[in-house]
């Protein structure tokens, strides 16, 4: 196992939009989590006016600018797009994709990989919804909107994956090139169509419990109008998939 972990190369791509406070964190957390692992993170800033980039910056001269790489945007295009951007400068044969607001803690990196080289899997996603998996610091009301979504999503897809919603997930390169290439949403909806329409592909998908972490700085970009994009997002899948 170890041979084989030592040929794959991880890029970690991770979107930031005005996350000067947490970029450093996730970084410094990245390094220490997988220490003997061959990676590269790809940060795909949209324009931040908080002076992301230039933190960014800073970290390509402590780690190098072979495993920091600052592919930024002009402005704020979508997180799907985002992913495209980024995939077109990864050079590993896996692709991580996580937040950068420290929700999807770093910890649970080796886990994914693991499982992935256990499993053989094409995708290995995090998920909130089974034992050993959670939320910490969610009102009450936030929790039951994305367990709703969850289990609405799941009577009308059946995707068979317990979270629909997580965006911490573990790709193979080839993979995630063919199913992003098919996926029209963007915002909040377009992870849960990559998985759907991941599933209806036949593609090997494998879950890890994760403990999601409201952000620890900044403020969170879910409202009312992703709600319902999800909703217009979920009838989408349902009518095309």
């Amino acid at each position: 196992m170890a041979e084989e972990e030592e040929k794959n190369k991880y890029s970690i791509i991770v979107p930031t939009y005005n996350e000067r406070l947490n970029i450093a964190l996730i970084v410094f957390l990245v390094f220490k989590h997988i220490p003997d692992v061959d990676f590269e993170i790809i940060i795909v800033d949209d324009g931040s006016p908080d002076g992301t980039q230039d933190i960014v910056k800073q970290l390509q001269q402590v780690y190098g600018d072979d495993r920091i790489l600052l592919r930024a945007r002009p402005k704020k295009l979508g997180l799907g797009t985002a992913y495209i951007h980024g995939l077109k400068h990864a050079s590993g044969n896996f692709v991580v994709i996580m937040d950068a607001d420290l929700s999807h803690h770093p910890k649970y990196l080796p886990h994914f990989i693991k499982k992935q080289i256990e499993t053989r899997a094409d995708i290995v996603t995090g998920t909130r919804y089974v034992k050993g998996g959670g939320v910490h610091g969610w009102t009450l009301m936030r929790k039951l909107t994305s367990r709703g979504a969850n289990v609405l999503a799941h009577t009308l897809l059946w995707p068979g994956v317990s979270d629909l919603t997580g965006s911490f997930r573990l790709y193979k390169k080839s993979v995630l090139e063919d199913i992003i290439s098919s996926c029209v949403s963007k915002g909040y909806v377009f992870q849960m169509e990559m998985i759907v329409r991941a599933s209806r592909k036949g593609y090997h998908i494998e879950e890890v419990p994760i403990t999601f972490v409201d952000r620890v700085y900044g403020s969170s970009k879910l409202g009312g109008s992703e709600i319902v994009e999800y909703l217009k997002g979920l009838v989408y899948l349902l009518v095309t998939t």
